[in-house]
């Protein structure tokens, strides 16, 4: 039952990035060129978002104790703005400003044909890749660090 729940909000979600335009990578570029063709349309789509998720939570908090298939919400802890988030932050930015894509709207891209998605998620995936090494990395060399 849970993955069916999944698969039903993954559809759902992706159903209406392909239906607002936002899968259409020309689209999101547009919201980006203040000084062109300058198309606000990505602005009210996510503030349609938040009408809907912060009243959503909100109720959803105040009812349940827990999620429904898990044992706790697993929500981020606040923690302190880093280097790490900063350059995380910018190169998600850089990314989604020079591709069109972010990660979430790329996935229905994919099922839309759009061949540009592909390579955008190939960078992705690779990118992931290189990040967690870099952690894992970063992880040893403090340890290593503490140890001696």
């Amino acid at each position: 039952m849970r993955f069916l729940l999944v698969f039903l909000i993954g559809a759902l979600f992706g159903t209406g990035i392909a239906l607002s335009g936002m899968a259409n990578p020309a689209k999101v570029l547009n919201f980006f060129d203040l000084a062109g063709s300058f198309d606000p349309s990505l602005a009210f789509v996510m503030a349609g978002a938040l009408t809907v998720a912060a009243p959503g939570y909100a109720i959803l908090f105040r009812m349940r104790e827990k999620p429904l298939f898990d044992q706790s919400f697993r929500l981020p802890k606040p923690s302190a703005i880093d280097a790490k988030l900063i350059g995380g932050s910018a190169v998600f930015g850089i990314g989604w400003g020079i591709a069109g894509f972010c990660p979430g709207a790329s996935i229905p891209a994919l099922g839309l044909g759009h061949t540009s998605a592909a390579i955008f998620v190939a960078a992705l995936l690779v990118g992931i890749l290189i990040a967690r090494r870099l952690a894992k990395a970063e992880f040893f060399a403090d340890a290593v660090g503490r140890s001696g």
